[in-house]
């Protein structure tokens, strides 16, 4: 794992060198969905804090006795989020980055207001028009940013995934238009395959699973420490 991290992490440099910006200026996002005890407390030991996950409740039993070990930690949604999970998510994660729809957006403002804590917020856009993907359409995320900030949301970014057979960098280009265009700084895009292109087009946060952990696993029991 710790060769791992090292190897993700001095592409992560060569990329920043190359396009001209400063390797600091991105965050790896190591994403351990699904991954078991051995491998999340390996990527720990080697120092990685920043964690993505996709589902609420399995979030809750891997990260829940972990949060008192490491406070340091940095939890971030990166799977769709249904509105009845609002309050469970404001409460676990410190960032979600897949806001996609008014109805979520004001679930997440009332929950925030009701635990007292407010996570920062990306807003998940469907570049692809994909219909089966989450994400909104580029074509109403005006609105949804509008929505969002009236709310009081701490919104800072937008996210994607582009279509798994198309080229990414039309994908992430069209990505950093839009978050200009409105005024926000952080671009949650890239994974293994493609997180050096998403560099180049001014990702501020790369999602990178398998280069890390490998092929996905069964989920794992919760932590007990």
């Amino acid at each position: 794992m710790a060769e791992r991290l090292e190897t993700v992490r001095r592409r992560i440099g060569r990329a920043c060198r190359i396009a001209g910006r400063e390797p600091g200026g991105v965050t790896l996002t190591a994403v351990s969905k699904t991954q078991p005890d051995p491998a999340i407390e390996a990527a720990l030991t080697a120092g990685q804090r920043v964690f993505g996950e996709n589902r609420v409740q399995e979030a809750q039993a891997r990260w829940f006795g972990r949060r008192a070990v490491h406070p340091d930690l940095e939890l971030r949604l990166i799977g769709p989020l249904q509105t009845n999970k609002a309050a469970d998510a404001v409460v676990l994660f410190d960032v979600i980055e897949t806001l996609d729809r008014p109805k979520l957006a004001a679930a997440l403002a009332a929950a925030s207001e009701k635990a007292g804590r407010s996570p920062r917020v990306l807003i998940q856009v469907n570049t692809g028009a994909e219909p089966q993907k989450a994400g909104v359409d580029p074509g109403e995320l005006a609105a949804l940013v509008t929505q969002a900030r009236t709310l009081g949301l701490r919104l800072e970014g937008l996210m994607c995934i582009p279509p798994a057979d198309e080229a990414a960098g039309p994908h992430f280009a069209l990505l950093r238009k839009l978050a200009r265009r409105h005024g926000l700084t952080a671009l949650s895009m890239g994974m293994s395959g493609d997180y050096e292109t998403a560099i180049r087009f001014g990702a501020t946060h790369v999602r990178v699973g398998s280069a890390l952990f490998g092929e996905r696993n069964a989920p794992a029991a919760p932590f007990r420490g």
